[in-house]
């Protein structure tokens, strides 16, 4: 498990110099076991699972998953209807 920091990508490369999860994390052959964005901080499951890591991530499995989100400023009332209504997460063309 990893505390992932702000402003740090949930994957182990990146051709941009951007900070990645290398830059914390010394351990050979593991990988991320989930997705953040880079200005999210939240706890990052890592394994050297690459059938965990699969099925975890891939959309076929269709994986309930929860997320907590802190957002800047007030929502409006338009806003709140819509989270009330659901998110509705994007899914890859091949599932």
């Amino acid at each position: 498990m990893l505390n992932k920091p702000f402003d740090v990508l949930a994957q182990f490369s990146d051709d941009q110099g951007r900070a990645t999860l290398k830059d914390f994390v010394d351990v050979a052959d593991v990988y991320a076991a989930g997705r953040l964005d880079r200005d999210s901080e939240w706890l990052l499951l890592l394994t050297n699972d690459s059938r965990l890591q699969a099925r975890i991530l891939d959309p076929r499995y269709k994986l309930a998953k929860t997320y907590w989100v802190q957002v800047e400023g007030q929502p409006g009332l338009k806003q709140l209807q819509c989270l009330r209504r659901g998110v509705v997460a994007w899914t890859d063309a091949r599932s």
